[in-house]
């Protein structure tokens, strides 16, 4: 991932964007820059159009002799996860040091905080994704990483039988990241890893056979 972030920005400079609070910071110096709009930007030999966060075409600043560009624009182009934090005026590109668990936000009719049915082989899990409803079937669950991350890192088992054909799928452009074919009831709680960079919206989906539930812990499934 790193030589991939290296080999899209060398000899480009790019530029963070920040909110209006952050003009104020002391440290900030003035410039005199310009607008390129005939600077252009390839990808593995392919031509891209650089955008913001509301789609809309952007043209890097110049200044002195270098070409500057929003980081999200660039990070976007590569696939590559970019947070910011504000307290340590920090931008995170890639995986973060520290996990986020999924549960944060997480909605669905089978999202249970009952004891009943979030304890697994003696663990309480506290929330869990629980899908227990009766014979064969497809089941899903939606996530919403919002290109802040670059890995996910997903728990789930078969409780009293067998999964199959599990697919973790970018909502926005339909790709499909991970196929893991069979998870069996003896396999215990399964960890599925799967690159997220650049997507805002996970689909998670597979189909269980017979009176097969489906268990996935959001507090140790976590994004990075």
């Amino acid at each position: 991932m790193k030589k991939k972030i290296f080999a899209g920005v060398i000899g480009v400079s790019m530029l963070a964007s920040m909110g209006a609070g952050a003009y104020a910071a002391t440290k900030l110096q003035e410039i005199r820059a310009y607008l390129d709009p005939e600077i252009k930007v390839q990808v593995d030999g392919t031509f891209i159009k650089l955008v913001d966060v509301n789609g809309n075409a952007i043209a890097p600043i110049n200044y002195n002799n270098a070409n500057y560009f929003p980081i999200r624009a660039i990070s976007d182009a590569l696939n590559v996860a970019v947070d910011y934090d504000a307290k340590t005026k920090t931008i995170i590109l890639g995986e973060k040091v520290d996990g986020v668990a999924i549960a944060k936000g997480f909605k669905d009719m089978y999202h249970t905080k009952d004891p009943a049915h979030t304890t697994y082989k003696g663990k309480d899990y506290k929330e869990v994704y629980f899908d227990n409803a009766t014979g064969s079937r497809s089941f899903n669950f939606v996530l919403n990483p919002n290109k802040e991350h670059q890995k996910l890192y997903l728990q789930i088992a078969a409780i009293g039988g067998e999964l199959s054909e599990l697919v973790i799928k970018d909502s926005g452009t339909g790709i499909i990241l991970k196929t893991v074919e069979v998870i069996k009831s003896e396999n215990g709680l399964v960890t599925i890893e799967a690159n997220i960079g650049g997507v805002s919206s996970l689909l998670i989906y597979g189909y269980t056979k017979g009176e097969t539930d489906v268990f996935v812990p959001l507090t140790t499934s976590y994004y990075r």
